[in-house]
């Protein structure tokens, strides 16, 4: 028992070291102006996803803890190929939370990160693929973490998140884009690209809000009710 608690604390802490370590990196490569910066961040998106997957591993799950990941990224997937037409508009974000409140941080993580791996094998693989597995499955995390200290007591506040998580979303994928590829990189041209992207980023948040308000409340009792029934809990989830 104590083994087992101090494994999970170690992968909360290898976790959240995680989060923070990545966007810190991006940091530093911006200040010191590193050349090939595209490979490097291409690496460490790469690598900040590892300790999920890691952990997840070692939380030797069953069947029965793989199969909701497994259908909430195969919907969220879908829901994205299905909205392809539309630019930014898409039923992911809405997905991912609901699946990090009803099933965990970890859950939220990996289904945001499945998601935009299937996904991109219709929609187009590319360096911007560990990112947008980062970016859609720090938001389930986030989620599953809010949930958890039961800050989603009143759904405007899941609303409120779900807005939240579009401009993030879109903050990580600038934030890349522009510390890749954006040269020479001063504070004018990334203004300039953060602000190309803004229209767009808050469309993806408010997309991710009328998503969200037809399916929480169903979905959320649902697969809660399935979590309890077969047992889906695992230590530190």
């Amino acid at each position: 028992m104590i083994s087992d608690k101090r494994s999970v604390n170690m992968g909360m802490i290898l976790e959240v070291s995680t989060l923070i370590l990545l966007p810190v990196f991006m940091i530093l490569c911006a200040y010191f102006e590193i050349r090939q910066t595209a490979l490097l961040t291409l690496t460490a998106a790469i690598l900040a996803n590892v300790p999920f997957f890691i952990n997840f591993e070692k939380s030797r799950p069953k069947p029965r803890h793989i199969l909701p990941i497994v259908v909430m990224s195969a919907l969220a997937t879908a829901g994205r190929i299905l909205f392809a037409p539309i630019p930014h508009v898409k039923p992911v974000s809405a997905i991912v939370i609901v699946t990090g409140i009803a099933f965990g941080r970890r859950s939220g993580y990996l289904t945001g990160a499945l998601t935009a791996l299937a996904s991109n094998m219709f929609m187009g693989q590319g360096p911007w693929t560990p990112w947008q597995m980062f970016a859609w499955g720090l938001i389930g995390y986030l989620a599953g973490v809010m949930a958890s200290r039961n800050m989603f007591r009143y759904r405007w506040v899941v609303y409120v998140y779900g807005f939240v998580s579009g401009l993030l979303f879109g903050l990580i994928m600038d934030s890349w884009h522009i510390i890749s590829f954006v040269s020479p990189l001063t504070w004018l041209s990334a203004l300039a690209a953060y602000g190309a992207g803004f229209f767009f980023n808050l469309a993806h948040s408010i997309a991710t809000v009328v998503f969200l308000v037809p399916i929480l409340s169903p979905w959320t009792k649902k697969l809660t009710r399935i979590k309890s029934k077969f047992g889906l809990d695992l230590p530190g989830w």
